[in-house]
């Protein structure tokens, strides 16, 4: 519990100072800073980095699913980055955008328009270029998605980006998105340090930042009214125990069997954020689930991959454990309609 706190203590100073515009938070000396570089230039030698593009996913899924009664296709939208936009897999369908999309379907029992417009090396910088293409700027009667899903900081850690500037940046997103009228889902930062050709003190540092980053990012998250799902944690000890599986040729993005572990854990959260979960929306003690000052359940989340936070009533937080469904196949039966 002690070191829950201080994590809690650590994300909402970095939270604090990404919501009044401050800069970085010094987390390291200099000393540290020299082998850390030191690490991550013999690092680069052996960690890959696919120069592929990924496949594209978009389209519409659930083609049979289609009524007659005028109910709309939902709409799902994905940004971030490489790892929201599949890269490491070479099959449309084994993207995580494809496979949330066939989950979202099926559970909805509706078509649902896909659109990512994710971009491999981006930072949480380029969050706002991707809002205005997923919102249509400029276009009067384009309709905002009824749910976008977020995967963003892992190049925000590798090229040391301020923290709080990481997480101010991925807050407005979420603002912005949740004034169109979109529910929203974040995949936090994923634990760096399973990273199988990273070694130590870099593996400590790059979990360290990871975990900092990303319950700092369930607090910008949740008070900007989105949803966080964990992803460090749950894809840490998978990542370590099966790294040959898990990982894709470059030995840094996810493959197929990891893409699909990371949605399995999130289409739960996106189904809940549209009402279509079984779940009811409150704690089950059993399952070590509560309702906790936000900072606390960010920490705990950011500890504990698989982990739901979403808002209550400030300054408060739900923090579930949602049971997860196997995943249908992803293949998108038509392409989008012009913008979609």
């Amino acid at each position: 519990m002690p070191m829950t706190m201080s994590r809690a203590r650590v994300a909402r100073r970095i939270a604090t100072a990404a919501a009044v515009g401050g800069g970085g938070i010094g987390l390291l000396g200099v000393a540290a800073v020299g082998v850390l570089l030191t690490e991550v230039r013999l690092a680069r030698r052996t960690v890959g980095g696919s120069s592929d593009t990924p496949p594209c996913a978009d389209g519409r899924y659930g083609a049979p699913f289609h009524h007659d009664d005028g109910r709309p296709p939902l709409r799902l939208a994905f940004l971030g980055d490489s790892t929201a936009a599949g890269q490491g897999v070479h099959r449309a369908r084994q993207t995580p955008g494809a496979l949330l999309a066939s989950g979202l379907a099926a559970l909805s029992e509706l078509p649902v328009e896909f659109r990512n417009v994710a971009l491999p090396g981006a930072q949480s910088n380029d969050l706002e270029r991707q809002v205005e293409l997923i919102l249509g700027e400029g276009s009067a009667d384009a309709r905002p998605p009824d749910v976008c899903v977020i995967m963003i900081g892992a190049n925000d850690v590798t090229h040391r980006m301020p923290l709080a500037a990481s997480v101010r940046q991925l807050s407005e997103a979420v603002r912005r998105l949740r004034e169109a009228g979109s529910e929203v889902v974040v995949g936090t930062c994923p634990d760096l340090g399973t990273i199988e050709p990273v070694y130590q003190p870099l593996r400590w540092v790059a979990r360290r930042l990871s975990r900092q980053l990303a319950a700092a990012q369930t607090i910008g998250v949740v008070e900007n009214g989105g949803r966080t799902v964990s992803l460090g944690d749950l894809l840490g000890p998978e990542f370590e125990a099966h790294p040959r599986e898990l990982f894709g040729p470059d030995n840094y993005h996810p493959s197929a069997e990891g893409y699909a572990t990371a949605a399995m854990a999130v289409l739960p959260t996106l189904c809940a954020a549209l009402g279509l979960w079984p779940e009811e929306e409150r704690p089950e003690p059993g399952r070590g689930e509560g309702i906790l000052p936000v900072e606390q359940a960010a920490a705990e989340a950011a500890a504990e991959g698989g982990t739901e936070v979403s808002g209550r009533r400030a300054p408060w937080a739900l923090l579930k454990h949602r049971r997860r469904r196997q995943l249908p196949d992803a293949e998108p039966s038509e392409l989008p309609q012009i913008g979609w």
